[in-house]
Parts: structure tokens; C-alpha cells; sequence
């Protein structure tokens, strides 16, 4: 079996990787070096406290294949609990988390409830007694995106996928096959299977080939702070912001501006009033004044529905995209379970089938992180 990867992202080489490694010729295209798009500019949180069951399983599988993948070619995952928390006065934030704390536990999800006076007891560099409700996932970690893309480049690489780096192709839906954007590339290629895992690009590359989809790239923001933090990952849900530890002292970020951006054509650094915001929430929830090290800008895709696009959407071609901020999360089982669907080792995941839509829906962009009140998923 011949199958094209359109995009060298986690995501996208993870299911090459796999794919070679069940005996499938692959090759991948990415108009850029590997890692270059959103998974370069990831935050590195990796958690599977997810309250609905499909984004459960699949978290609790990417956990498992990222501790798997540890110590291999340069990438580690550090254990690093992950809490959850809403400010007093937040009431309808509050109950959310509580009532998601439940729903990930009905499906398994280590995820415990915890009172704000134990939390600060558990977590000194918190700030606690301004809490209403939280919750504590222990099955959580951290990493280096980069790090995760370069060693699953390495293992397509060993497993027999050709990388096809700075060159652009575009989808030809009858074959299927790709047909080179390049003078300098090689000609038409047929294929079996041709997979766009692009990223923000995917939606160009599918409509170019005559086939919608339902998808909105939007900016998202970080920043690195060489001051020290020695905490937990926490999302501050009254806030709307996240952190975690790094090598040089903190990560932290979200800064979602819920607006369309070209993904030709957009502000790759990180906004002034992100980095006021920002610093101001550290300052209150951790005691920590970021020294800025680096801040910049990312992209995320959006859905209508808030779910990703995960399946066939034609006839041999295939769509890996629409993770709303939570794609290299969650890249090790979403990768795996394309790939699967390519071999026909599997029927895909029904709630992610892009047939769903019919690509020509509007939508708002909605923030990923964001907790949902009034019963809406989390």
C-alpha cells in the first residue's frame, strides 16, 4: 500500500510512522521543514482529563504511548499533575469543574475533587485561599513539542517513510495522489491513500482540491519566564490561562484572540496586553513575575462542533485536523488511530468523521481550554 502524508506536524508524522511500520510505503510533503506549524509552537501539556468518553480514551492512549516513547531519541515526558481551578465569585465555573471532575472519573479518569484549603497544603506555590473548586488530574505530564516531532521523525525514517521537507504539494482527489507545487519536485504521484494532516494549511489544500471543510485557524499565545516556579501545571479557568514548569523556570500562556487568521499572512508574536494578562494571573495564582525569555503566537483550528475533522472525507483521501488546541496532546493516539483507519484495521472514530459536515457551515470560533458552563461539553 502507497500512502502520502500531507504535513510533517506530530500528528501527521506520528500516522507516517505508523503507517511504515505496518509495511505501507509512505511518503511525506510539508511545504516546510518538520514541526515547523503548530507543533513547534505547542505548549507541551499533556493530560487525559477529558469528561467526554471519546477524548478520554483517546487521552489515555496518547498518555500511554508518550511514556512508552520516553528516553527514545532525545524525548522525555515528566510526570507533573495538572489542577484545575475557579476563583470565588466564579459560581458557574466552580460547579463546572466539579461536575467534569465527575464525568472524568465515570470514565476512568485519575481526576480528583479537591477543597481549596487542602489544595494549598498540596501545592505551596498556589495561591489558594481565593478558590472556590478544583480538581487535580494526576495522570499528566509535560514536554518538549519539538523534541516529541523529531524523534517521530527519526522512527518514520527508520521504519521507511521518505521526508519530503520544503515542498508543497497539492491534492488530486481522483487518483488519489499529490501533484507537486515545485518546478525542482517530482512529478504527479499516485497513491493509495493521500493523508492532509496540514494544519492550519489543511483547509487550502482540501479546497484547492475541490473538497470543504469546516475549518478556521485563530492565534494563540505563550511565553517562556526564566523566573523559577517549582508547582503543578495549572489552568486558572476564571482567568483563562494555563501553566506549566520549564527547563528555564515557567511556561505559560493561552492568550486566544477567537478571530479568522490567514495562515499565510499572520502576527507570529505574542500581543503586549497577553503578556500584561499573563503576568498579572502568575503574579495572583503562583506569587511568580515572569522575566520573559521568549513569547510568541501560534495557530489552532477550529470546528463548528469543537471536534476535530479525524477520517475519510473522499474516496482514498483523508482529513487529520480541527484539534482546537489540543492536537499535539493527543497526537500519539490520533496519529495511530488514522493510521489504523488507512490499513483498515479500524472503522475511525464516529464522532470525529468529517462527513459530519458539509463543509460549508459558519461558525464562531470557540476557545479550547475554556471549561463549559450550563451543561455544555468541557
Amino acid at each position: 500500500m502507497r500512502v502520502a502524508v500531507v504535513g510533517a506536524g506530530a500528528v501527521g508524522l506520528t500516522a507516517a510512522r505508523d503507517l511504515a511500520a505496518s509495511g505501507a510505503a509512505v511518503t511525506v510533503h510539508d511545504r516546510g521543514e518538520p514541526g515547523s506549524g503548530a507543533s513547534g509552537r505547542a505548549a507541551g501539556v499533556l493530560y487525559d482529563a477529558y469528561a467526554e468518553d471519546v477524548d478520554a480514551r483517546l487521552g489515555a492512549r496518547a498518555m500511554e504511548r508518550f511514556r512508552a516513547l520516553s528516553g527514545t531519541r532525545g524525548f522525555e515526558f515528566n510526570e507533573c499533575p495538572y489542577v484545575m481551578l475557579a476563583r470565588a465569585g466564579d459560581a458557574e465555573l466552580a460547579e463546572a469543574i466539579g461536575a467534569s471532575a465527575e464525568r472524568m472519573r465515570s470514565h476512568g479518569r485519575p481526576v480528583e475533587t479537591v477543597a481549596p484549603a487542602d489544595l494549598g497544603d498540596r501545592f505551596p506555590a498556589l495561591r489558594s485561599d481565593d478558590v472556590a473548586a478544583a480538581a487535580v488530574a494526576t495522570n499528566a505530564g509535560w514536554t518538549d513539542p519539538g523534541s516529541y516531532v523529531e524523534a517521530m521523525l527519526g522512527l518514520a525514517r527508520e521504519a521507511g517513510a521518505e521526508i519530503r521537507a520544503n515542498e508543497p504539494v497539492a491534492v488530486d482527489p481522483g487518483g488519489p495522489g499529490v501533484v507537486a507545487c515545485t518546478p525542482s519536485a517530482s512529478p504527479t504521484d499516485e497513491y493509495d491513500a493521500v493523508l492532509v494532516a496540514a494544519g492550519a494549511h489543511t483547509k487550502e489544500v482540501l479546497a484547492d482540491a475541490g473538497i470543504p471543510v469546516p475549518l478556521k485557524s485563530y492565534r494563540v499565545q505563550a511565553l517562556t519566564s526564566r523566573a523559577a516556579y517549582d508547582g503543578p501545571m495549572c489552568y486558572d479557568a476564571s482567568a483563562g490561562v494555563y501553566f506549566r514548569p520549564h527547563p528555564t523556570g515557567l511556561l505559560g500562556g493561552d492568550g486566544t484572540v477567537p478571530e479568522e487568521a490567514d495562515p499565510d499572512d499572520w502576527d507570529r508574536g505574542a500581543d503586549d496586553w497577553f503578556r500584561a494578562d499573563l503576568g498579572d494571573a502568575l503574579g495572583r495564582r503562583a506569587s511568580h513575575e515572569p522575566v520573559v525569555e521568549r513569547a510568541w503566537a501560534g495557530l489552532c483550528t477550529a470546528t463548528p462542533d469543537g471536534d476535530p475533522l479525524l477520517g475519510e472525507i473522499r474516496e482514498g483521501v483523508y482529513v487529520a485536523a480541527g484539534w482546537q488546541g489540543h492536537g499535539f496532546m493527543r497526537a500519539p493516539a490520533t496519529g495511530e488511530a488514522i493510521a489504523d483507519w488507512i490499513l483498515g484495521e479500524s472503522a475511525g472514530i464516529d464522532p470525529f468523521d468529517p462527513a459530519r459536515f458539509t463543509g460549508e457551515e459558519e461558525f464562531e470560533i470557540r476557545e479550547g481550554m475554556a471549561v463549559e458552563t450550563g451543561g455544555d461539553r468541557p
